[in-house]
């Protein structure tokens, strides 16, 4: 007797505690996105022609463009006179000391008998796009020439992806 009394001035119940049933409620959200049609223009290596004296041989030199556009997009590469006094296509004009240049050119092709310009479709490079990195090689060609100044020539070629 001692025990229920104990028991009831505690607060305690007689009865044995239950767990507690959790209450859940279910909904869901929906999840989207829209794939627009892009090309990028990845990563561009330097064509870098080297060190050399007199240029009295073709000097020969690739790099490479990677180009990611989206599944199923058609494309296609330009490549700019470069920003030389006087360049074309057909002739590209690295500067250096002096305002010299030296002439080079860009192919599309590995045989360096198609020129790599900015006209659609006749001297650019197309593709289809497969949503992956997409690596296309630049074949570039300094011919032989009157040998300028010794010094550093650069130029700058701006890469168009046309989509």
């Amino acid at each position: 007797m001692r025990l229920l009394k104990y028991a009831l001035l505690a607060g305690a119940s007689l009865l044995p505690t239950l767990p507690a049933i959790a209450a859940t409620a279910t909904g869901s959200m929906n999840v989207r996105i829209t794939i627009t049609d892009e090309c990028k223009v990845q990563t561009a290596s330097d064509l870098d022609f080297g060190s050399h004296g007199v240029i009295d041989a073709n000097v020969d030199q690739t790099s490479t463009i990677n180009v990611q556009c989206t599944t199923g997009k058609s494309y296609n590469v330009g490549l700019s006179a470069g920003a030389g006094s006087g360049a074309t296509v057909a002739v590209r004009k690295m500067t250096g000391p002096l305002a010299a240049t030296i002439d080079y050119t860009i192919y599309r092709e590995s045989t360096r008998t198609q020129l790599w310009g900015t006209t659609i479709p006749t001297d650019t490079v197309g593709g289809t796009g497969n949503g992956a990195i997409q690596p296309l090689t630049v074949y570039g060609r300094v011919p032989p020439q009157t040998t300028p100044p010794a010094g550093l020539y650069t130029d700058t070629v701006s890469i168009t992806i046309t989509y």
